[in-house]
């Protein structure tokens, strides 16, 4: 079989890779598990040294990288610019900390000493989607790596260029060889993978389906996982809210890389009092957007990934419409080369359409109303999905009782758009997965915690 990369913005193949087999990744698994054997005797502190020349080569190569992941999947070419120099970020981050996150601490005790420690498990198989090629991959390989592990990657089928590319980087900043390596296959061969004596973990970022297949294998073999899955992230405006500030960071949220993100804002939850005059200045905001060539820099919307998607997306707003939802913008799919769809207001939204209950992954925003502050909060937990929330309002204190105790999702913001941040923990609860990415907590999701009592 071939894997084929299609440039999204054109229709033109950009390049067609052979697909690897199960025998192939048996013999990847084995190479990653003798070079993670040696590679967990490094100390941290120089494990965590190699992140620096990992940024360096980030940088020196970030206009070619970010124009690979814009030819393969379509994001606009600034917002490419931007992941790879967060890759970088992170490499720099984890290289300084790293080593004090995995220090072992000392437990006060009978014992003459006790301690926990932190041992990498082996080898981690990371199952990573297209939608942030680079960014995906790297928030998971740098903590697991840093740790002592070996990684896997099995990246979406077309961005498998920015996966070669990602192996080469480690390549080329002196890892050991075999140790950390993407190979290209099929879901189903991955699903094999996790059943291998040698997979030690997984860790998958993509759709809630797929996260209950992996979860399943995983369990079935007891194999730890994180799942950083799909969300429908509420961003609830208040009564007091500045609407021309919050219209403008909800805009930013939803039409961010073409409104493809598991953390995008994708329900716009309003006190009715301010309905109408939200949606004028969110309307306002998304006719500020640029659509054309993703690799134009004036170009802030570009085409979606693959046409399925597209269809996909349209399918569900025009099942909404079906139930009484009404366009304030966009809607029709355009004519010209590429698969683009506009940006795209749907108000009148309420609960039993697809685009209150279902994610929508694409720029299209649906606009609900809420009686009040309580309703407001019960629309925004209303979901299977638990990723992101943002409130907006100018009582700070009254923000953050919302975020911290009435929303129920794994990052919750106030008065700014919700982000994955290499200092924070990462991830979600109810359908949205389960686990940590980055920060201290995350670097431990693939150890060993070891309880070390030692008496006389």
């Amino acid at each position: 079989m071939i894997l084929t990369s299609i440039n999204p913005y054109s229709g033109d193949v950009i390049a067609t890779y052979p697909e690897q087999t199960f025998d192939d990744a048996k013999i990847a698994v084995t190479q990653i598990a003798a070079a993670q054997k040696e590679w967990a005797e490094v100390p941290v502190a120089e494990r965590a040294a190699l992140f620096v020349k990992v940024a360096a080569i980030l940088r020196a190569k970030k206009n070619d990288f970010a124009t690979l992941m814009t030819l393969e999947m379509g994001k606009p070419i600034l917002q490419a610019k931007t992941e790879v120099e967060k890759c970088a970020a992170a490499c720099d981050y984890f290289a300084q900390h790293g080593p004090l996150f995995l220090t072992p601490e000392k437990v006060n005790s009978e014992a003459h000493k006790s301690f926990v420690s932190f041992e990498p498990l082996g080898v981690i198989l990371a199952i990573m989607p297209w939608n942030f090629p680079f960014w995906q991959a790297f928030r998971a390989a740098i903590p697991a790596l840093i740790a002592g592990n070996g990684m896997l990657l099995k990246h979406a089928a077309n961005v498998s260029g920015c996966a070669l590319a990602i192996a080469h980087v480690f390549n080329d900043a002196g890892f050991p060889r075999h140790l950390f390596q993407s190979l290209l296959i099929k879901a189903e061969t991955a699903d094999q993978l996790i059943a291998h004596p040698l997979v030690a973990a997984v860790t998958l970022t993509g759709s809630t389906r797929a996260g209950r297949q992996v979860a399943a294998k995983a369990g079935q073999f007891i194999k730890r996982c994180v799942l950083e899955l799909g969300g429908s992230d509420p961003y609830i405006i208040l009564e007091d809210a500045d609407l021309p500030e919050a219209a403008a960071i909800c805009a930013a949220s939803r039409l961010q890389n073409n409104g493809q993100s598991c953390i995008a804002a994708k329900r716009f939850i309003v006190v009715e009092k301010h309905v109408r005059e939200f949606e004028q200045f969110l309307f306002q905001e998304f006719n500020k957007a640029v659509m054309g060539d993703p690799l134009n820099p004036e170009t802030t919307i570009g085409p979606m990934a693959r046409a399925d998607l597209r269809e996909t997306l349209h399918h569900q707003v025009m099942r909404s419409i079906a139930k009484g939802a009404e366009f304030l913008a966009g809607g029709t799919i355009p004519e010209s080369k590429g698969f683009f769809y506009p940006p795209t207001i749907l108000t009148s939204v309420k609960k039993g359409m697809p685009a209150f209950d279902e994610e929508l992954f694409g720029p299209v925003a649906p606009i609900i109303s809420a009686t009040d502050e309580e309703h407001a909060i019960e629309l925004a937990n209303d979901t299977v999905y638990g990723l992101g929330a943002a409130v907006f309002t100018q009582d700070i204190e009254k923000g953050e009782k919302i975020a911290k105790n009435r929303l129920k999702a794994g990052n919750c913001f106030v008065n700014a758009m919700v982000k994955s941040d290499w200092r924070f923990p990462f991830g979600g609860i109810k359908e949205s997965g389960f686990g940590r990415e980055l920060s201290s907590i995350g670097i431990k999701e693939f150890v060993n915690i070891k309880t070390v009592v030692i008496h006389n």
